[in-house]
């Protein structure tokens, strides 16, 4: 896969001097360092260099040009991969263990003459080292971002998406979220927020679906959001992009053909969008086209919410039942014999 990345950037290079892009002084670095996957945005064309020159750490010339960006993904946090276009990771122990991943996004013109000033855009994110069991299972419905804007000053984010009680959206539920089978087809309302940053960013959903595994790839799901627009017509959208929070609301459910307590996982692809650089409003629903395949290498929020038999907890398995019984039995035996 590297090798095709590389063959690409190689097409870019060899682009004519007329597709020259207007160079702009780029001091500005927006990292999202999502569950799933690290995502790294330079403005396009800093100091006059064309993604076909910038490479992620040197080695893949994997940029996507984006609208107003260079967009650079390092898509697998996985220990099989955390070497992923040249990505380091460092262990850092003591009383919160924690991992830290760094890369680079840096200029290389392979010309004789180099009249652009050299860029090297270098990058970290940190995970809680509790996060890391299972192929990098980290918290799956919070995200870091960070924004370095130059002389300007450094800014980090939380982004969270969390269950709130009702359309005030003023309390969030503390998780496990649980719902009882009584309750399916309830309101559940859903709120995606970012701070820390100031009110240029703004919170976009793109997408949102729900799997009865914790994998957003599944190819069993029901699609909710397609788009930023509302495909379930249980779904009412509040807010979204145009501040630091976006709000939306469902019916619960549950998947068809399952055991009576199982799980849905909540999956939505995520951006912050800086609204002083570009519009981040998404055109209205009725020009929009609702096909789309969940990207695995975007920012992807996810949240687990365990559907319940009622009176499930008081379930007893026949084996302690026998075992319960088996007690009874003896212990009513020694009183017996005490009793003479």
């Amino acid at each position: 896969m590297l090798y095709e990345m590389a063959a690409v950037g190689i097409l870019f290079i060899v682009l004519p001097m007329t597709w020259a892009c207007t160079p702009q002084k780029a001091d500005y670095i927006m990292v999202s360092c999502f569950p799933n996957a690290i995502i790294a945005n330079v403005p396009e064309c800093p100091y006059g260099w064309e993604i076909g020159q910038l490479s992620l750490g040197g080695m893949c010339y994997s940029g996507i040009n984006t609208p107003g960006f260079y967009r650079f993904t390092i898509p697998d946090l996985t220990p099989k991969n955390h070497s992923y276009c040249g990505t380091l990771s460092e262990y850092v122990g003591g009383k919160d263990p924690r991992y830290i991943f760094y890369n680079s996004i840096v200029s290389n013109d392979s010309s004789l003459t180099v009249r652009n000033q050299p860029v090297n855009y270098t990058f970290s994110c940190t995970y809680k080292a509790a996060y890391l069991v299972n192929n990098a299972v980290f918290s799956q419905r919070v995200a870091t971002v960070y924004v370095n804007n130059g002389s300007l000053g450094s800014f980090k984010s939380q982004l969270s998406m969390n269950v709130f009680t009702n359309s005030k959206f003023l309390y969030a539920k503390d998780a496990p979220y649980v719902i009882d089978t009584s309750e399916i087809g309830s309101e559940v309302f859903i709120g995606i927020e970012a701070k820390g940053l100031s009110n240029r960013f703004k919170v976009v959903i793109t997408n949102c679906w729900a799997t009865p595994t914790p994998y957003s790839t599944d190819r069993k799901r029901w699609t909710l959001i397609q788009n930023s627009c509302s495909l379930d017509n249980t779904v009412t959208i509040f807010e979204n992009a145009k501040d630091s929070r976006s709000m939306f609301k469902f019916n619960s459910f549950r998947f068809q053909w399952l055991e009576k307590v199982s799980t849905v996982w909540l999956h939505c692809e995520v951006q912050v969008c800086d609204g002083e650089k570009l519009f981040c409003l998404p055109t209205p629903c009725s020009s929009r086209s609702t096909e789309f395949e969940p990207d695995p290498n975007g920012g992807i929020l996810t949240m687990e919410f365990q559907v319940r038999a009622q009176h499930s907890s008081s379930y007893i398995h026949p084996a302690d039942l026998f075992l319960y019984l088996l007690s009874i039995f003896l212990l009513n035996e020694v009183l017996g014999y005490f009793s003479w």
